[in-house]
């Protein structure tokens, strides 16, 4: 006799919530962790993001990265600010596996921030590029262009 059981059920989701800041989620099938700041991008918030990063790190095997500054109402960091930040992350994290961080921004001021933190990566193990179109990161993260929409409902923090 066939087996005409149906499987009504959503699919399982392809993100999960991560825990750090408000907005983050973590495609394990890819690798890849996915931020969405929003709000105010400011010098507190921009060191918030660098204690995350460390404590992630030390955790687990490096990921690659998607940030999606689409979100943002305000750009308010000091360039003083983004250089010493760019400076400490490089030091934290020298000796470890290389890793991809895309930053995103269809915005001139974000896309700028991200194109100056490019630059002051160059040359470290954090290859980090910034994009304003979604589908190019995508291809250069080698993930499908869909997740970087953020749209699908993560699975809760367990």
């Amino acid at each position: 006799m066939p087996d005409h059981s149906t499987d009504d059920s959503d699919p399982s989701p392809a993100s999960r919530i991560l825990p750090g800041p408000a907005h983050l989620w973590q495609y394990p099938a890819h690798n890849l962790i996915a931020w969405q700041p929003q709000g105010v991008l400011d010098d507190r918030l921009l060191d918030e993001i660098g204690e995350w990063l460390c404590t992630i790190e030390k955790a687990s095997a490096p990921e690659k990265r998607f940030v999606d500054l689409s979100r943002l109402t305000e750009v308010a960091v000091r360039t003083s600010h983004l250089f010493e930040f760019a400076r400490k992350r490089a030091e934290q994290f020298a000796g470890v596996t290389p890793v991809k961080s895309a930053l995103f921004s269809e915005d001139w001021v974000g896309f700028g921030i991200a194109r100056m933190y490019e630059d002051l990566m160059r040359g470290t193990p954090i290859d980090a590029r910034a994009f304003r179109d979604r589908v190019t990161a995508a291809i250069w993260l080698d993930v499908p262009a869909e997740i970087l929409n953020l749209e699908d409902k993560p699975a809760p923090l367990l």
